[in-house]
């Protein structure tokens, strides 16, 4: 007899079928019932989904048309963008609207932006990691190369207190008791000296947090040390080699270190990105970046490569926050030197920072001693970093610097503009007209203000200027430079005005503090009115006798005895 034959159900008796022909037509009636239900659910369901979106795309319709006449009575330079992202945002929202009615739901539609750069950021990110993995194996790193291995399968692995240890050992030049005891045994102990264990500070600490060093006279203990099998004693020699080599001022060192720098801040980056709704951004960017990229760009040299500073910008251009960005650039080089030149010619090599008049007059006094004029090369080789179109900033800066006297100043100014091929130094005022020579005097005022110099240096360069050349219009300029700075700013540039630096008073005072009343009090400076009551009121909740505010009110009555009672009420005071 066959299988087939053997697994035959048992045949069904027609009374057995007559008995449940009942109940089995009964179950279907009921299927079909449910499903017609179902089926009429669904569709009053899309009707009313229908109805909500169509309701939506109508709302959303008028409520960028209201947008967009209000936006219409801002200037007209601003105008353009804002229409044309409203416009951007209506045809998204209609397409997604449209896709939900044709039952198109496709995850990257409904997907913002933000969330897209941040998901191939953090593939970017782990794509990343395993090629640093095997460059510091294949460079004979000193890390036990299982370790490093399960960085790839697990970044979080970097943060383990076994890893952080041996990263730590890595930079000293030192070893993890536990990987000498698991792979050369308790007799290889001997060999080393604990760094760790301190008998007023530390006298017992855990086994698997003691750092060993190599003992300063390895190779002869390790001869007398006959316990050791042969294979274990040539692992201990190429240990020794491999850390001797990561510490040396070499170039497998370098690139060791670099390879390591840059495995860290991919992985710290990937940790943020991973985990941003507990690690704080400051902490992240304004700590632990910035020391790598400190690290991995001066590497002990008096000079900086560009090589390293285009791999600190492909290190950089991962974060993408653009603040972000540039803290960590901002907390590099706070000990000075190289750090801080560095961080100096990031800031120009990026395209956020469109207004560098300030940032050159610092950089200039960072790079030029007092009294001590640089040799050229060395400014030029450091300005050919920096891209071209910052450079006329930049000589300006090294022309007006007030390091160095001013006819050596503009020599200095000349020479590296005609080494970097400006044919004339930019700012040179021996064939400007009024017109521009104005311009740049105010724009000097405005670059010292943005500087955040001192009150008395801004005052200074306002009389000087004013001194030169006295009008209305000079007048009006000063007043509009003022009023566009820090509310505190103007109210100190108005207290010292008066006073020449021998104690007289300036005989054109009075006449600019009316100006400067008479304006501060009209409709058409409401805004900053208003900005400097508050930062008075301020002050005066804090310190109701502050000389700054007395003095200042003091002044304005000089001037204007209604301006300085409305003031008066308005900041909270009693009558002056």
């Amino acid at each position: 007899m066959s299988q087939t034959e053997n697994d035959l159900p048992p045949v069904v008796s027609v009374e057995e079928i007559q008995r449940g022909w009942n109940d089995l037509q009964l179950r279907v009636q009921q299927l079909e019932a449910g499903s017609g239900a179902q089926e009429l659910e669904n569709k009053l369901l899309r009707q009313l989904l229908e109805r909500v979106i169509e309701h939506r795309k109508k709302s959303h319709g008028e409520l960028v048309n209201l947008l967009t006449t209000l936006v219409s009575k801002l200037p007209i330079n601003d105008l353009g963008v804002i229409v044309s992202r409203l416009v951007e945002h209506s045809a998204m929202v209609n397409e997604v609207s449209a896709a939900l009615v044709h039952g198109k739901n496709e995850e990257s539609l409904f997907q913002p932006a933000v969330l897209k750069r941040l998901d191939q950021t953090r593939r970017n990110l782990i794509a990343a990691i395993p090629p640093l993995v095997e460059e510091l194996i294949r460079l004979e790193a000193p890390f036990e190369a299982g370790m490093l291995q399960g960085l790839a399968a697990q970044p979080e692995s970097f943060f383990s207190p076994a890893m952080a240890r041996a990263n730590r050992c890595f930079v000293k030049g030192q070893l993890p008791r536990e990987r000498i005891v698991r792979e050369f045994g308790d007799e290889a102990l001997a060999l080393f000296k604990d760094v760790t264990t301190d008998v007023k500070h530390n006298p017992r600490p855990k086994p698997d947090e003691i750092v060993l060093a190599f003992a300063n006279d390895f190779e002869a203990v390790l001869q007398q040390t006959p316990g050791l099998a042969p294979d274990k004693r040539s692992g201990l020699l190429a240990l020794l080699q491999k850390v001797r080599a990561s510490r040396a001022a070499s170039d497998p060192a370098r690139a060791q270190k670099s390879a390591f720098l840059k495995l860290s801040f991919v992985i710290e980056l990937l940790h943020y990105y991973d985990n941003q709704s507990t690690e704080p951004p400051d902490v992240i960017f304004a700590q632990r970046l910035p020391p790598l990229i400190e690290q991995l760009v001066v590497t002990g040299e008096d000079r900086l490569d560009e090589k390293q500073i285009l791999l600190a910008e492909a290190l950089l251009a991962h974060i993408i926050n653009t603040d972000h960005r540039q803290a960590v650039v901002n907390n590099i080089g706070k000990s000075g030197g190289l750090a801080k030149t560095l961080r100096f010619i990031l800031t120009f090599r990026s395209d956020k920072v469109p207004e560098i008049g300030p940032m050159a007059g610092e950089f200039i006094k960072h790079l030029i001693p007092p009294d001590k004029a640089p040799a050229p090369a060395a400014l030029v080789g450091l300005l050919r970093l920096v891209p071209a179109d910052r450079h006329p900033k930049i000589i300006a800066a090294i022309a007006s610097s007030d390091r160095l006297r001013k006819d050596e100043a503009e020599t200095l100014g000349r020479t590296v503009a005609k080494e970097l091929g400006l044919t004339e130094l930019p700012g040179d005022n021996n064939t400007l007209s009024p017109e521009k020579e104005r311009q740049i005097v105010w724009d000097r005022v405005k670059e010292l203000i943005a500087g955040r110099a001192s009150p008395a240096e801004i005052t200074a360069a306002i009389r000087t200027r004013l001194h030169a050349r006295y009008d209305s219009d000079e007048v009006k300029l000063s007043w509009l430079v003022l009023s566009e700075s820090d509310a505190m700013a103007l109210v100190r540039v108005f207290c010292l005005l008066p006073y020449l630096p021998d104690g007289q008073t300036d005989p054109i005072a009075r006449a600019v503090l009316e100006s400067y009343a008479t304006r501060l009090t009209h409709e058409k400076y409401a805004a900053t009115y208003t900005k400097v009551v508050g930062a008075l009121r301020n002050l005066f909740k804090v310190k109701a006798d502050s000389p700054t505010l007395v003095n200042f009110i003091a002044l304005v009555k000089w001037v204007d005895t209604d301006a300085a009672v409305r003031l008066a009420r308005d900041i909270g005071m009693g009558a002056p």
